[in-house]
């Protein structure tokens, strides 16, 4: 009976042991930082997903009792509205989808424009502010001064009342090749030709070969220590292709020119007030952030690469291109990345003089549908593509020309 006893204390006392131990171990699971971090980061979605599902449900029940109808049915309808600037075929008679597409095209080209334009324009002032010459540095830094520290929306509005105040076309400007007047720049271009759009077919490829050709000699060069001598094999593809297509589809020469028919200039091509402002208004605002972009990344390089540069007898211009410029730009292409993504979403202040870019003929729409909940959603989708687009190539870009780690 004694021994018996004993063993029952014994796993009495053994149990009692073990249950502090347990909850003592579960105490520790669930008091552990990386735990406690998950239960509080599910515990947040969690509460995100209900707010957002009653939000949802909430307008969803409005909207219903308003009769205003919800879902993306109705781009499938008619826009019956006219676009004045498109680049692809449009009527009244057309979907909103398809009028959608239209502003997203005048969207897409006004901004590749600008960011071409401005890269340009940057970069000429970027390098003078660096200059030795004392009226080009002050020149550039009254540039930058005057146009960054102006809204952007006003550089947009200036140049449309510049360009509104013009001449009409019967008392144009006349340009080389064409006229200013308040309706815009028009000017004279080849005639429809089949030649022409395999000339610039065989642009496209010689660009890309000549391209090729550049990274061909840059793995060459960091190789072998020793450059290629492409320069002249790039210009001659880049010249002589388009040429060689032109030629052998017949040598086309005729010209569209403009002429003054009635209140306007017919014939020829035209660059309308509306995207002109737009495009100068954004081009020249992000070109004076650029400038100071370039200007840093230019500094960033040692003092003491420049020197070595001119003690080996490298020209002012080869300094800065074999030099300055391909260590500045592991400094400028993040910044770079960022402004672009500024200047795409500035492209929806043309909704104030009247471009029919995306945000201008989304407003048109939500008038005319009342559904601005899903015309806000397509912007802010298409707007979120691209900008994420522009960050991925300039990603790729910086990935280019960063320092390769041997």
């Amino acid at each position: 009976m004694m021994k018996q006893s004993d063993n029952s204390g014994a796993t009495v006392m053994a149990s009692a042991t073990t249950q502090p131990a347990a909850a003592f171990r579960l105490f520790t699971f669930f008091g552990g930082k990386t735990v406690r971090s998950w239960c509080y980061q599910l515990l947040l979605a969690l509460l995100l997903t209900g707010f957002s599902y009653w939000l949802y449900s909430n307008v969803v029940a409005n909207l219903h009792a308003q009769r205003i109808a919800t879902g993306f049915g109705f781009l499938h309808q008619s826009a019956q509205f006219a676009i004045g600037e498109t680049l692809i075929n449009y009527t009244p008679q057309d979907s909103y989808a398809r009028a959608l597409a239209v502003g997203l095209l005048n969207t897409l080209y006004v901004t590749l424009c600008g960011i071409v334009l401005a890269t340009v324009l940057g970069f000429i002032v970027g390098i003078g502010r660096v200059s030795k010459n004392w009226l080009l540095v002050k020149i550039s830094v009254t540039y930058v001064e005057m146009l960054r520290n102006v809204p952007v929306i006003l550089h947009v509005i200036f140049w449309s009342m510049v360009i509104r105040n013009l001449p009409a076309p019967r008392d144009a400007i006349v340009l080389p090749g064409g006229f200013l007047t308040n309706r815009g720049l028009t000017f004279t271009v080849p005639a429809a030709h089949s030649g022409w759009l395999w000339a610039f077919v065989a642009l496209l490829v010689a660009c890309t070969l000549s391209l090729l050709l550049s990274l061909v000699a840059r793995r060459w060069r960091e190789r072998h220590g020793k450059m290629l001598p492409t320069g002249r094999i790039r210009l001659a593809l880049i010249i002589g292709l388009p040429l060689l297509a032109w030629w052998l589809c017949g040598a086309p020469h005729e010209l569209n020119r403009p002429a003054l028919r009635g209140f306007n200039f017919r014939g020829g091509f035209n660059i309308t007030p509306e995207f002109t402002a737009l495009l100068l208004g954004i081009a020249l605002y992000s070109s004076s952030y650029i400038a100071e972009i370039v200007r840093a990344g230019i500094q960033s390089v040692p003092k003491g690469q420049l020197e070595a540069a001119r003690a080996l007898s490298f020209s002012p211009w080869h300094v800065m291109r074999h030099v300055v410029i391909p260590q500045a730009m592991r400094v400028m292409v993040p910044p770079l990345a960022s402004k672009y993504v500024s200047l795409a979403k500035n492209s929806s202040i043309a909704v104030v003089i009247g471009y029919p870019e995306l945000a201008n003929i989304s407003n048109t729409m939500m008038s005319q549908t009342g559904q601005a909940l899903e015309a806000i959603a397509i912007m802010m989708v298409v707007y979120l593509i691209i900008s994420g687009t522009t960050s991925l190539l300039m990603n790729l870009f910086n990935r280019y020309v960063a320092i390769k780690e041997r």
